[in-house]
C-alpha cells in the first residue's frame, strides 16, 4: 500500500499476509480468511510444509518461506505477525519499512526498548501497529469494560486474576512472560486510564528445576490505594481462568470457563460511613456493615473474539487511527513484565515503575502528528 497517508476505500477489502504457521498463526489465517474486511493473501513461515498445512486448512493461498516476498508485494497491505517475541522487532521494523500496517501477537516485543522503537516508528510512518491482546475483544472482556466505565462497580478496590493450567512449559519464557501478558492486557483495556500502577512486586518458583519460574505471583497498587494481583501457573492439575473485580458498588466475577454464565454481578460488599468520635473499636464495629444484595448475570453475545481483533484491525486502518490494543497497551504490559524481572532478580522486592513518556508521534487519519 505504499504509506499510512494512502487513503483506504472504506468498502476496499485490505489484503493481508499472515507471517508464522505455529500455534497462533493457523487461528489468525482461519480469521483474515473468513473476515469480511480482508483478504487473505499469504501464509509465511520457514517451515514450508507447516505453511502448507495452514493454507489447505482454510482453504488454499499461496505460501511462501521467505518474507522478503511478502514485504515488496504492493498488493499486501497488513502483516499478521505470530512468531516468538524474540524476532518481534526485526520483522515489525521490515514490514513497516515495507509500508505494512502491522498486528503482532503477544507480548509485543521481547523488551521495552525494542517495543518502543516498534511503535515509535509505526507512528513516524502513520501505519497502525496493534498488540493482538485478544481476549480484549471477547463479549465478556468488553461488556467488564462497558460495565466500569458505566461506573456501575463503583471505585475499584481491587483485581485479583488467576490464570493457572497444567503445561504447556515453554522453552523460552517463564511463566510470567508467557501467561500473565493476558491478565495485564485485560487489565490495560478495562481499567479506566489503563493499567498505571507505580510498583510490581514479582515471587515465582521453580520447583521442577526447569530454569525459569514454572509458578508466579504479580502484585501491583492502584490508583486511589487499590491493588492488582496475578496468580499464573503451569504446574495447576486444575485450569482455572478467573479474575475477580471489586468495587465500592458491586464485585464483579468473570470466569472464562464457564459459558454458561462467565459473568457474575454481585451487589455484595462492605460499607464504611463515615466515623463519628469515640473509641477506635467503636467507631469499627458502628461503621461497618456488610451488603448482601442480589446476584445478576449479563446476558453476553457469542462470537469468536479474533473476528472482533480483525475488524478492529480493519477499521483501524481505514479511519486512521491507533487501535483499541495499539502498541502502547502492548508498551504498557511490557513495562510490567520486566519491572516483574527486576523484582525477581530482587528476591520479590516491589520493583519501582516509571510512568511511560508519551510518544513523539502519534498516528492520525491521513499521516502522522508530531
Amino acid at each position: 500500500m505504499g504509506n499510512g497517508a494512502s487513503v483506504v476505500e472504506k468498502t476496499a477489502r485490505l489484503s493481508i499476509a499472515v507471517i508464522g504457521a505455529g500455534y497462533w498463526g493457523p487461528n489468525l489465517a482461519r480469521n483474515f480468511r473468513t473476515g469480511p474486511a480482508w483478504h487473505l493473501a499469504a501464509i509465511c513461515d520457514l517451515d514450508i510444509d507447516r505453511a502448507r498445512r495452514v493454507a489447505d486448512s482454510v482453504g488454499g493461498v499461496p505460501v511462501t518461506d521467505d518474507l522478503h516476498d511478502v514485504l515488496s508485494d504492493p498488493l499486501i497491505d497488513a502483516v499478521a505477525i505470530a512468531t516468538p517475541a524474540r524476532t518481534h522487532h526485526a520483522i515489525v521494523m521490515a514490514a513497516l519499512e515495507a509500508g505494512k500496517h502491522v498486528i503482532v501477537e503477544k507480548p509485543l516485543a521481547d523488551s521495552g526498548v525494542a517495543g518502543r522503537e516498534m511503535v515509535e516508528r509505526a507512528g513516524e510512518m502513520g501505519l497502525v501497529l496493534m498488540a493482538d491482546h485478544t481476549y480484549c475483544y471477547t463479549p465478556a472482556v468488553l461488556k467488564i469494560r462497558e460495565l466500569i466505565a458505566d461506573g456501575f462497580l463503583g471505585d475499584i478496590l481491587f483485581v485479583d486474576s488467576v490464570r493457572i493450567n497444567l503445561g504447556l512449559i515453554q522453552p523460552d519464557v517463564d511463566v510470567f512472560w508467557d501467561l500473565a501478558p493476558h491478565d495485564l492486557s485485560i487489565m490495560d483495556f478495562v481499567l479506566p486510564g489503563g493499567l498505571r500502577t507505580t510498583s510490581v512486586a514479582a515471587h515465582g518458583a521453580d520447583p521442577l528445576r526447569t530454569g525459569k519460574a514454572c509458578i508466579g505471583y504479580l502484585a501491583m497498587p492502584l490508583a486511589g490505594g487499590a491493588v492488582a494481583h496475578v496468580h499464573a501457573n503451569w504446574l495447576s492439575p486444575t485450569k482455572i481462568r478467573q479474575m475477580v473485580i471489586g468495587g465500592t458498588k458491586r464485585t464483579l466475577v468473570w470466569d472464562d470457563l464457564n459459558p454458561q454464565q462467565r459473568l457474575s454481578v454481585y451487589d455484595r460488599g462492605v460499607d464504611i460511613e463515615q466515623v463519628s468520635k469515640g473509641s477506635a473499636a467503636d467507631a469499627r464495629a458502628a461503621h461497618i456493615s456488610y451488603r448482601l444484595g442480589d446476584t445478576w448475570s449479563p446476558a453476553l453475545p457469542e462470537g469468536e473474539a479474533l473476528a472482533g481483533v480483525a475488524a478492529e484491525f480493519a477499521a483501524a486502518i481505514r479511519e486512521g487511527r491507533s487501535a483499541r490494543t495499539g502498541g502502547e497497551a502492548g508498551l504498557r504490559v511490557l513495562a510490567v513484565l520486566e519491572a516483574a524481572n527486576r523484582s525477581l532478580e530482587r528476591g520479590g522486592a516491589p520493583e519501582p515503575l516509571e510512568p511511560l513518556e508519551p510518544l513523539a508521534v502519534e498516528l492520525v487519519s491521513g499521516g502522522v502528528v508530531r
